[in-house]
């Protein structure tokens, strides 16, 4: 994390959604056109991932070989979710489902992956770091992340969706479900030891959602001590969506 090839990327995403929004703002596209390219981005960016992400791995005895992607790969994060958003929200007839959903996207879009570009997690897991130019993986990453940010900061930008303050209460109830729903998952796709149908350990957690272990390195070793850091991140969900939401905030009060 924050390695100079880290920082090289940081710089390369900051630099294209500078320079997309400038030409979104000056070219007023319709936010349907914009869904419509996020649609054909995050498909491609899929199709990499799965195939930059799939190795032959062999059966317990040798005999066998079996073509195998990690669980932490599987589309359950939140920024791999809103590939199902995008594609709702571009091609659904229900203005109303579709509005609270653009709504969700317009906070969850922008800071997801903000996060994701911030706090890194292909690096050296999934990437080797000096791999950071040269593996697929690395720009299906950062271009990725880097689309949701555009789109999501176009949403407002556009003018086309209404957004109000009752949309960040139901943005907010959105993201909290989908993250006690990841709980489910992280349990899901946990190897866990047994002995004489007895857990005696848990080797691996995809960790979705970030919900069972936090991005940095701190140690939770009490059942106290995740619950006081779910309760944290919960927090902070809700304080990053209201943030996102003053400025609707401030436009619904001057309206009065």
């Amino acid at each position: 994390m924050f390695s100079v090839y880290h920082i090289i990327w940081i710089v390369l995403s900051v630099s294209i959604i500078t320079v997309s929004l400038i030409l979104l703002r000056r070219y007023k596209p319709s936010l349907r056109f914009v869904l419509t390219v996020a649609c054909i981005v995050s498909l491609a960016s899929e199709l990499i991932k799965v195939f930059s992400s799939i190795d032959m791995i062999p059966s317990a005895d040798g005999t066998e070989f079996y073509p195998y992607m990690k669980p932490q790969h599987l589309p359950l994060h939140l920024c791999s979710l809103q590939i199902l958003t995008i594609l709702y929200a571009r091609f659904s007839k229900n203005e109303r489902a579709r509005e609270h959903l653009l709504a969700f996207m317009y906070p969850t879009c922008v800071a997801g992956a903000a996060f994701a570009i911030a706090l890194v997690s292909i690096f050296p897991n999934s990437v080797p770091t000096e791999e950071a130019f040269t593996h697929p993986l690395a720009y299906q990453y950062f271009l990725f992340h880097t689309m949701l940010i555009i789109l999501g900061l176009y949403i407002p930008m556009s003018g086309e969706i209404d957004l109000r303050p009752r949309h960040a209460v139901t943005s907010a109830g959105m993201l909290l479900l989908v993250g006690f729903l990841s709980l489910y998952a992280n349990s899901m796709f946990s190897v866990a030891v047994y002995d004489s149908n007895t857990l005696v350990s848990v080797e691996y957690t995809p960790n979705f959602f970030f919900t069972y272990n936090p991005p940095i390195d701190i140690a939770l070793t009490e059942l106290w001590h995740w619950y006081v850091y779910l309760a944290v991140i919960a927090c902070l969900a809700i304080v990053l969506i209201t943030l996102f939401y003053i400025p609707i905030f401030v436009r619904a009060k001057r309206k009065k």
